[in-house]
């Protein structure tokens, strides 16, 4: 689709050298933030998307009550107790933030206060509560905003009994903040102005004059630093990592101004996380070649890595995520052959450990917040493709369970027996098998004839787990089929599936995902010309590459944020958080890495090809991947594309990388995506 004004962007080319190789970059130029021609190709851009969809407003705008339909909007989650209180999160009718509230002793408490998001969001077009946390006395609340959307965070302190807003505010943080035992300091992380990188930890104490007192700096420009105290309450940990290695330091929470002892020294390729129980700590780590991970056991008053024994043995078939620890038990979160698994273990060796069941075929169980330590209850939720977010206690002594609370889905259409969920199996390139999830509405026919939108990411390990959606019941109301792909450089099936697609065989995830698209329509999930596809950020490098390689497999494709410029931006060492990512996509100074970046990042693989229909959007804030990355991409794509295909890019310029705040200004975001797809679907005849 072309229009009389379609945006041809000025070609002005900048020739770029790095080891001997040049690359030439005709859209260089708009990396210039602000700059007036920047700014007017940007604008250029949107008046285009707003042309071009017009005859979809309406449907906009339908798809979008229709979403907002399903929404309980006076909903609370299910309280927490936490230090003598209740803690509640509640929205009300019409309001776009949460409100957070809590109840001393008992739910029949008089209701308290905390924060009303939709106070502190009021006169700005984008805000984000980062976190709060609670002083030990339950007297002062440390809580962070941003209003830019750069994740650049403010910190404020309030007085919950009073309701009054102290005037401590510290800027430039992380969001979150970890009290000292003595209930008038606490310790913060702050990020470096230019590249945001989280790179010292500070003491801050309530209502000094004086500047706040940095404990701990991190040097490496690869590694980023936070701060946080461990579930016994009895040390502050300050955690260094990369995304090969770990390091923590620790002091007591009760000495505040104690020097901080490095518990372990950093070991490159070593990674391990803190628990602390009684006068031990449980190290979770992959110490030993224990690639799956293992937990490991250490007294706290020797710590280093020499004194570390095996307590739970590395297994191959497993993938170890997470150790929760309570007096009587503790408890594992693990993953085999792709689905979650929750093992209950007493501390009692002469009872035997057990774990939850669940029979679906694809599911997602997680173990919840529980931030008791003497308690037999263990709160998990779970939900699956079919199945709403549920949210469960577990008692782990009687074995019984209670659900809580299962989100409700309104507007009277959902009812969970008219949907279905599946896992098959792709055969990909070098004959690995991968696992794609799917759902769709018992209706909608599996003989080559329906539309199927393709999700992957496939990135730093993140893995994609199938999870229930309110707003997709949109898609599958309309015979589409869902599928979630899981390829490797997510986790799902483990460590080595993501070690398996970073690096140098990052194009294992770009591959994996188009074997799954052609298995999809080979086994007539969908046909040729109706498989849709979405990514975001690095699921959005995910969607450049696999336009490059495999453009003719899809009628449409969204990328959202997408990480697309990868070569320019991995040699920007100011660019926010560029060098904290050579362990995951490599660094480009050294000439292996800078050839394998070059043979799969979508900007410099633009070729004079056909493209799919293209939506690509983005934000003008984003600190993650800078809304230039894709302006540059449609530039050239609009040279270079040899079809009549439509080709959106659409910048929203008061959000960053998670697009708009606000639980219904986000819904509108993805009623303009469906939007694409099913006009699009429409026009097929599907």
């Amino acid at each position: 689709m072309t229009f009389p004004n379609t945006p041809q962007a000025a070609k002005k080319n900048t020739t770029l050298s790095h080891l001997g190789y040049e690359r030439v970059d005709p859209y260089f130029w708009m990396n210039e933030r602000d700059a007036p021609e920047v700014m007017e190709y940007l604008e250029a851009e949107n008046n285009y998307y707003d042309q071009a969809t017009a005859h979809t407003k309406e449907f906009q705008a339908i798809l979008f009550e229709e979403m907002k339909a399903r929404i309980k909007e006076d909903d609370s989650s299910v309280p927490y107790k936490h230090n003598g209180y209740w803690y509640i999160t509640k929205y009300e009718l019409g309001k776009e933030y949460p409100i957070y509230t809590r109840k001393k002793g008992h739910l029949s408490a008089e209701e308290e206060l905390l924060l009303d998001c939709n106070v502190l969001a009021e006169n700005y077009e984008y805000f984000s509560l980062g976190g709060f946390s609670v002083s030990p006395d339950n007297t002062l609340c440390v809580f962070s905003t941003d209003t830019v959307s750069r994740r650049q965070y403010t910190l404020h302190v309030k007085n919950i009994i009073t309701g009054e807003l102290l005037l401590d505010r510290i800027e430039n943080t992380t969001g979150s903040a970890s009290w000292a035992a003595d209930n008038q300091t606490f310790f913060y992380t702050s990020k470096n102005e230019q590249t945001l990188r989280s790179e010292a930890i500070y003491r801050h104490k309530i209502g000094q004059d004086s500047e706040d007192v940095k404990i701990y700096e991190e040097l490496d420009e690869t590694f980023n630093a936070y701060v946080f105290k461990t579930k016994s309450k009895k040390y502050i940990v300050i955690g260094s990592s990369s995304t090969l290695t770990t390091e923590y330091s620790i002091f007591p929470a009760d000495e505040p101004e104690a020097t901080p002892v490095i518990f372990s020294p950093r070991t490159r390729g070593l990674e391990y996380d803190l628990n602390h129980y009684g006068d031990h700590f449980y190290v979770l780590t992959n110490k030993d070649e224990a690639v799956n991970f293992k937990v490991m056991k250490v007294h706290e008053s020797n710590t280093h890595m020499s004194y570390w024994e095996d307590f739970i043995p590395h297994r191959p078939e497993v993938l170890l995520e997470d150790i929760t620890i309570f007096k009587d038990y503790y408890v594992l979160s693990e993953r085999t052959n792709g689905l979650s698994c929750i093992q209950i273990v007493p501390w009692d060796t002469s009872t035997a450990p057990h774990y939850l069941p669940f029979d679906n075929e694809t599911y997602t169980a997680y173990v919840g917040t529980n931030p008791e330590f003497d308690t037999e209850m263990l709160r998990f939720g779970y939900n699956s493709m079919t199945t709403p977010a549920s949210v469960y206690d577990y008692n782990m002594a009687t074995k019984s369970k209670e659900l809580l609370k299962q989100q409700e889905v309104l507007g009277g259409n959902f009812e969970e027996e008219n949907y279905a969920s599946q896992r098959v199996w792709a055969t990909a390139k070098d004959g690995v098998k991968v696992p794609i999830s799917l759902v769709y509405h018992k209706d909608t026919p599996l003989d080559g004839s329906s539309p199927l939108l393709q999700y992957g990411y496939g990135s730093y390990g993140h893995t994609s787990d199938p999870y229930f959606s309110t707003v997709r019941l949109s898609l599958l109301d309309r015979g589409f089929v869902y599928a979630i792909a899981h390829i490797r450089g997510g986790e799902y099936l483990g460590r080595p599936w993501y070690e398996d697609g970073k690096l140098l065989t990052k194009r294992n995830t770009f591959t994996d995902f188009i074997a799954c698209s052609e298995f999809l329509i080979s086994e007539k999930f969908t046909f040729a010309k109706g498989l849709f596809a979405y990514g975001g950020s690095a699921g959005g490098l995910l969607m450049g590459a696999v336009m490059n390689m495999a453009p003719h497999l899809y009628k449409g494709i969204i990328a959202s944020v997408p990480f697309v410029d990868v070569v320019t931006t991995m040699l920007d060492s100011s660019i926010p958080l560029t060098t904290g990512e050579y362990d995951e996509w490599g660094n480009p100074n050294e000439v292996d890495y800078y050839n394998y970046m070059m043979s799969y990042s979508p900007y410099d693989n633009v070729s004079a090809q056909d493209y799919p229909n293209t939506l690509i959007i983005t934000g003008y804030h984003d600190s993650q991947v800078q809304y230039w990355e894709p302006a540059k991409w449609v530039a050239k794509l609009r040279d270079l594309k040899t079809d009549q295909n439509t080709l959106l890019f659409n910048i929203n310029m008061e959000a960053g990388h998670s697009g708009a705040s606000g639980r219904f200004e986000a819904l509108k975001e993805i009623a303009k995506e469906y939007a694409f797809i099913l006009d699009l679907a429409q026009k097929i005849g599907v």
